[in-house]
């Protein structure tokens, strides 16, 4: 498994416009053949800056059985016009975890 994470830079004044439209979007990637999960955070301390968190079987599974696609071009456009800045995309994989114990 890795993790997409991006940061979306949202025009200021947009974002909850931006966030119904991705209540649409996040459907569309749920339907690629690899995408696992997919989360969505606002920022705290600037409000228009948001971080993209999905969560794919393999960087491959992303780049090429999503953004290769239809449906990425769909999801493409329900959220590219928001964009204040091009976002800054980037793989991850997990090194070590720990959770609280409860």
């Amino acid at each position: 498994m890795i993790t997409e994470h991006a940061i979306l830079p949202i025009t200021a004044g947009r974002e909850e416009e931006f966030e119904r439209a991705f209540g649409v979007a996040k459907n569309i990637i749920a339907t690629s053949p690899g995408f696992l999960d997919v989360s969505l955070l606002r920022g705290i301390e600037n409000d228009s800056s948001y971080l993209l968190l999905v969560h794919w079987e393999s960087v491959e599974a992303h780049l090429t059985g999503f953004r290769g696609t239809p449906a990425y071009d769909a999801f493409r456009s329900l959220l590219h016009e928001f964009y204040d800045s091009v976002p800054v995309m980037e793989h991850f994989v997990e090194v070590a975890t720990i959770s609280a114990a409860r």
